[in-house]
């Protein structure tokens, strides 16, 4: 443990009250930073990806979902909302989130759990604990703390004493953020990570703004005062950057090879890791639960071939090819009994005009 992670007296924890509203934890992560991590996640977001995998987190508030299967049909839930948000159609509980408080009466009264509250507010005496109850699993991975979302950037001065009081005790911080933050934030948030994972979905302006409802020029540029400030200050001390790669949207020979030119132009010297991450088609039961329509409902995931091709496009694209890895499901494809060629791969004419 390095001396820049451990101090005499640990900083005083924030009065109660302190809070902040969290989705989940989620323990023994992999997919979020080196080594085993506790990943905490956040409720709001700066963005709305059309192929998010957690629309439950781009709400600030809490919110209310029903679970079909878990449902028994108890009725217990009947005439206690105050709001008289809930109604039935057969079988089926309906909530009407424009009326939906999410005051969790519902949840209360369900013996199975099949209404359930997304969103409880954590103070952070209470989430600093909860999180260091995993420290043998970081010192053994060389693992940590990362607080995801939505958006952390969002919540700058909950998570900025998190990260604090987390490093005060000798465990490793990683801030997960997609950019489009005020740059002071992000900046009082680096400077207490060990490790920024900072996402680059879409280098070309317009189609960023179509397929997140906004444009990169803040990310970019957030992107290279985070930059200035590793140079600077060696804070953080680590940079990877995140590409989703989404079908029909940002996987495209084109958006790879913009990003990978960006990463060598402005980051070459600061930035470990380049992660072309693999689309999850798993959300749409989350969807269903909060009333929406997901724009990728029956997109199936990359081939293993697609995936290959994304890492050899990102590699050629000016960066180290050292950096550039690929993570991710891939779908299984039933072998022909006469396969193509090795050396006659798939077309790749770009996802975005696919």
């Amino acid at each position: 443990m390095s001396a820049r992670n451990t101090v005499e007296h640990p900083p005083r924890i924030a009065a109660p009250g302190f809070t902040v509203t969290v989705l989940n934890i989620q323990r023994m992560s992999t997919e979020d930073g080196p080594g085993l991590r506790t990943t905490v996640f956040l409720k709001g977001c700066s963005l709305q990806c059309a192929w998010c995998h957690n629309p439950e987190a781009m709400c600030r508030e809490p919110q209310v979902v029903w679970h079909r299967q878990r449902c028994i049909g108890a009725h217990l839930c009947d005439g206690v909302c105050p709001e008289d948000a809930l109604s039935r159609e057969g079988s089926r509980v309906c909530i009407d989130f424009a009326r939906c408080t999410a005051c969790g009466k519902c949840v209360e009264q369900c013996p199975t759990g099949a209404f359930e509250l997304l969103g409880t507010a954590w103070e952070l005496a209470a989430l600093v604990a909860e999180v260091a109850r995993d420290r043998s699993y970081y010192e053994a991975s060389g693992g940590g703390v990362t607080v995801s979302g939505g958006e952390p950037a969002l919540h700058p001065r909950f998570v900025s004493a998190f990260f604090e009081h987390c490093r005060a005790i000798g465990l490793r911080t990683a801030l997960d953020t997609a950019g489009l933050v005020a740059t002071g934030a992000l900046l009082e948030l680096a400077r207490r990570a060990d490790l920024v994972l900072y996402d680059l979905k879409e280098i070309d302006a317009d189609k960023h703004a179509c397929f997140t409802g906004q444009p990169n020029d803040k990310i970019l540029a957030n992107l290279r005062t985070l930059a200035e400030l590793m140079r600077a200050e060696g804070t953080p001390r680590a940079l990877w950057i995140r590409t989703p790669l989404i079908p029909g949207a940002t996987f495209s020979d084109d958006n790879l090879t913009g990003i990978g030119r960006f990463i060598a132009e402005h980051l070459a010297d600061v930035v470990g890791r380049w992660e072309l991450c693999a689309f999850n088609n798993l959300a749409v039961d989350k969807y269903e639960r909060l009333g929406l329509q997901w724009a990728f409902a029956g997109v199936p995931p990359l081939s293993e071939a697609d995936l290959r091709h994304a890492e050899d496009v990102a590699r050629r694209s000016g960066v180290d090819p050292a950096i550039v890895v690929a993570t991710g499901p891939t779908r299984v494809e039933a072998v022909a009994e006469t396969s193509a060629p090795a050396d006659h791969p798939a077309d790749h004419t770009g996802g975005a005009e696919a």
